[in-house]
């Protein structure tokens, strides 16, 4: 049931729960032999952690990764029983945290390693991850460090990992040659660890196929609805529909213009939407329809979707406001009050961040704290 304050809130987010326990389910279907986690880093991509979590609990899935361990102490009274990784690894001073709400540390440098062998011969035997770098230049051991660790007869037997890992950094470009050969030095690098459970695939490498999948797979954006594959057709559901109210409808005569730097300009009489939304809601400035010299790629700036039509933003996004214009639309059909879809069922999140040259991650994080929230298939 939609909550009063929803019904009317300048801006609104329907989140739903169904189609991000669907999207995990097919991308564990995808990841074959491998059994999937989710990732849930800043706050489940900004969805809510507190919904999102319990959700791809119930859906089944048993492995959580999440940025820092502070995340992962607010994750686990809601996955009791669920492995959940911090990938910031441990540093001196948040140990507690590990072993009072049994995380699980990724490994991610020399330096991280000490950190973890000291809580061990402190606090006894906890579990770890050994992040490997096999191309992406950005965290990990060397593979040559990481075979050499694992050849090391003074290794202590207290440190044994339960996963080795790396992260790709082109899945989402299939044909890319670094695909391949993170694959071979993974490969190489997992050898040395007989026994040991391997990740390599974020979302894009699920969709890399059976070689990339090994153990477990790591889907993050796909399971929130977004894409992971460059110019491919997006398989998976709208998890998240933003919406925004009108507050104004205007008449703009033929010559005429609007917005900051009159960076809106008519060829023709236009009616325009003023709508309740700007970057401070995440709604990025680089989306604007004019004005905007931040994109280069793009000819024209982002739509909306209104009364079954796309309209084109116009002008430049503002702190809380934007312009659509609605000319097109039956001239009573658009009325002060009506909202319009950002993205979500209608206009797909990342054909908006294209607009921007961003991407679907960043406008999901984005999206600020005046939004009112509707979830939908709640557990």
């Amino acid at each position: 049931m939609l909550s009063s304050e929803f019904l009317s809130a300048s801006n609104r987010l329907t989140i739903d729960l169904n189609a991000l326990a669907d999207n995990w389910r097919s991308m564990n279907a995808r990841s074959g032999k491998a059994r999937a986690a989710a990732v849930l880093k800043a706050d489940a991509y900004g969805l809510g952690i507190d919904e999102a979590a319990p959700a791809l609990y119930a859906a089944g899935a048993r492995d959580f990764f999440v940025a820092n361990a502070e995340e992962g102490a607010d994750l686990r009274p809601l996955v009791p029983e669920a492995r959940i990784y911090i990938l910031a690894g441990m540093w001196p001073g948040n140990e507690p945290l590990f072993f009072d709400n049994d995380l699980v540390p990724v490994i991610n440098s020399e330096e991280q390693l000490a950190v973890f062998m000291s809580a061990l011969s402190e606090r006894g035997d906890h579990p770890c991850v050994l992040h490997i770098d096999t191309g992406m230049n950005r965290l990990g051991l060397s593979v040559e460090e990481a075979v050499a660790l694992a050849n090391d007869p003074a290794r202590p037997a207290s440190f044994s990992p339960v996963l080795i890992m790396s992260h790709l950094a082109c899945a989402d470009d299939p044909g890319n040659p670094l695909n391949d050969y993170q694959l071979r030095r993974f490969r190489e690098a997992s050898a040395a660890f007989e026994g040991v459970d391997a990740s390599l695939a974020n979302s894009g490498g699920v969709f890399l196929g059976a070689d990339y999948h090994f153990d477990l797979t790591r889907p993050g954006i796909a399971v929130y609805g977004g894409e992971a594959v460059n110019d491919v057709a997006n398989p998976m559901k709208p998890v998240v529909t933003a919406e925004a109210r009108i507050i104004q409808v205007r008449t703009i005569a033929s010559g005429g213009h609007a917005s900051y730097g009159a960076s809106a300009r008519f060829n023709r009489d236009s009616r325009i939407a003023t709508v309740a939304v700007g970057y401070a809601d995440g709604y990025h400035r680089s989306v604007s329809g004019g004005g905007v010299t931040l994109r280069q790629a793009t000819p024209s700036g982002a739509f909306g979707f209104l009364h079954g039509q796309k309209v084109p933003h116009v002008g430049r996004v503002t702190m809380d406001l934007s312009l659509f214009d609605v000319t097109d639309l039956p001239e009573n059909a658009v009325r002060a009050g009506d909202y319009i879809e950002l993205f979500g069922r209608h206009i797909a999140l990342d054909d908006v961040a294209r607009a921007g040259g961003t991407i679907g991650y960043e406008m999901l994080t984005s999206l600020g704290h005046r939004y009112e929230r509707h979830y939908v298939g709640a557990v």
